[in-house]
């Protein structure tokens, strides 16, 4: 069985931070130490190469973490050399039909149930060399395909986007959704609701789960957790933190130099 999964299933909170900008692993070690249990290597919006979201997915599987990558819309010729390089979960954003996703879930997992080129050593499995008789069917049962769904075309899909074998999560991408519906950042539209309402539905009926990316607000998330969201949250993303983190304190030393009367 697969153990991220089955933590989502038992309703445990389950943190991943994004990483768009950092360049070297230490941003892995980082969420490691803040208790994240994932990572998600952001290739939709950066420009880092192939081989640094290997590194940084390969260093966050060694430290017991699960390394997603999400590639950029419609990329799908790179999903197979980032799992062979320490990737375990992709995320293909803007999933809008079922054979879209099909397709990626097919890239993801060798035959007979994709395409998925064959190989015999992984980081892993600490490139050990491995037959396919035992390699496949492990590679298969832990590699996740979280398809986003961003649109309203997605989300009227929803239920033959869920209905897809390979498909292990779907989620719902708040921030361009929003946009895409004409209320961008109105996530207390009742828009929203209905749409979480919807994909819930869908991922219900099919024994998937729901993600859903892009709210922070807890007040929010309140309303609309209990329709049928997993417990996966996206904490934030490594730009984002330092962003705050680089004003709250530039705001620690003004105050302090003000208060000093200097």
């Amino acid at each position: 069985m697969n153990a991220f999964l089955d933590r989502l299933r038992a309703g445990e909170l389950t943190l991943m931070l994004a990483i768009r900008s950092s360049r070297t692993t230490d941003i892995v070690r980082i969420a490691h130490a803040t208790g994240h249990h994932a990572i998600m290597v952001d290739l939709e919006h950066a420009t880092m190469s192939l081989d640094v979201a290997a590194q940084l997915s390969a260093t966050a599987a060694d430290l017991g973490m699960t390394p997603f990558v999400r590639v950029p819309e419609r990329d799908y010729g790179s999903i197979g050399r980032l799992l062979d390089c320490g990737a375990q979960g992709i995320i293909a954003p803007r999933i809008e039909t079922p054979a879209e996703a099909e397709l990626v879930g097919r890239a993801c997992r060798f035959p007979p149930r994709g395409q998925r080129s064959q190989l015999s050593m992984l980081p892993r499995l600490s490139m050990r060399p491995t037959p396919a008789r035992e390699l496949n069917p492990l590679l298969d049962e832990e590699t996740i395909v979280q398809a986003l769904v961003e649109t309203p075309k997605g989300i009227a899909n929803a239920d033959a986007i869920a209905a897809v074998d390979n498909v292990d999560i779907v989620a719902i991408g708040a921030n361009d959704l929003t946009a895409e519906l004409g209320i961008p950042g109105r996530y207390d539209d009742p828009q929203v609701h209905a749409a979480v309402e919807t994909a819930a539905r869908a991922c219900r009926a099919h024994g998937k789960l729901l993600m859903l990316g892009g709210i922070s607000d807890p007040r929010i998330l309140d309303a609309l957790v209990p329709l049928g969201v997993c417990p996966l949250l996206l904490s934030g993303v490594d730009t984002e933190l330092l962003f705050s983190g680089a004003e709250a304190r530039a705001a620690k030393f003004a105050t302090w130099w003000q208060q000093s009367a200097r």
